[in-house]
């Protein structure tokens, strides 16, 4: 059985994607890889990855100013009970991912 948090963990996830192709000028791809859920539903952390790596603390800057826009398109597009306070951080797992698979190919 599925948990409340991990469907409102997926819808989260949907709409942040579908935020950020909206909302982006797109100089950099910036990839929701996963959501953080926490306090039970009242904070949620997005954790993106950017490419190229040069544009990561400008899509970053980018995604904190957005965020109380962010909360209003979750209020928009959902019926929550509780809208979290949203954040984003940089995957650095997934960029880590990334370099052993870059390594492991040889480059």
């Amino acid at each position: 059985m599925v948990s409340y948090e991990e469907k409102a963990g997926n819808l989260l996830m949907k709409l942040a994607g579908e935020f950020v192709a909206i909302e982006s000028n797109r100089t950099s791809l910036i990839t929701v890889t996963n959501v953080m859920i926490k306090e039970h539903g009242r904070t949620a952390v997005f954790l993106v990855t950017v490419l190229p790596d040069s544009e990561t603390d400008t899509a970053l800057a980018f995604l904190k100013r957005k965020r109380s826009d962010f909360r209003e398109y979750i209020k928009k597009n959902t019926r929550l009970k509780t809208i979290p306070v949203v954040d984003f951080e940089l995957d650095k797992g997934e960029k880590y991912r990334q370099h052993i698979d870059d390594i492991s190919r040889g480059i």
